[in-house]
């Protein structure tokens, strides 16, 4: 049996199917005398480029060992199921059971995510947002200005204006 790693891209309206999708795959898999050694929910990402209108997907990684009838029975599943955008079949040496970059980095921005709800919404924003800031500042001047030029033009005479 060879080693296998499947990355799917899901229909973002889908998402709340993928934990039955994934069920049904890894059924698929032991079912044809396969292991499941790694399943990774990427969640939903950024697409390079559009896919059918859509420019987000859901993502799954799945590490499996199964043999070549188990593996089309899979592939034939994606290609059939609407939900599915995308999907990618790599043959891989030995089996992956760590976390992958990617999973690492899903962790990193949901630790980082955590950490702002912990400080409050003002930490992603400037310093001045906090302190009253410059904007409101500059608007009171701009509208300032703004009042002062109008004032200017309505007292001027109309040969004036015209010159």
């Amino acid at each position: 049996m060879r080693h296998y790693e499947i990355v799917l891209l899901i229909h973002p309206d889908q998402s709340e199917q993928v934990p039955a999708m994934l069920e049904r795959y890894k059924n698929i898999v032991t079912a044809g005398g396969g292991k499941v050694h790694r399943v990774e929910d990427w969640g939903r990402r950024q697409l390079a480029y559009m896919i059918q209108k859509l420019a987000k997907a859901h993502y799954l990684c799945i590490n499996i060992e199964c043999d070549n009838k188990v593996l089309n029975e899979l592939e034939t599943g994606f290609r059939f199921n609407d939900a599915v955008l995308r999907h990618l079949t790599v043959v891989k040496s030995q089996a992956e059971t760590t976390p992958s970059v990617m999973m690492k980095a899903v962790d990193r921005e949901e630790a980082r995510r955590g950490d702002d709800s912990r400080r409050g919404d003002d930490s992603r924003r400037g310093d001045d947002s906090r302190r009253g800031g410059d904007d409101s500042r500059r608007s009171e001047e701009s509208r300032r200005s703004e009042e002062s030029r109008r004032s200017e033009e309505s007292r001027r005479t109309p040969q004036e204006a015209s010159s």
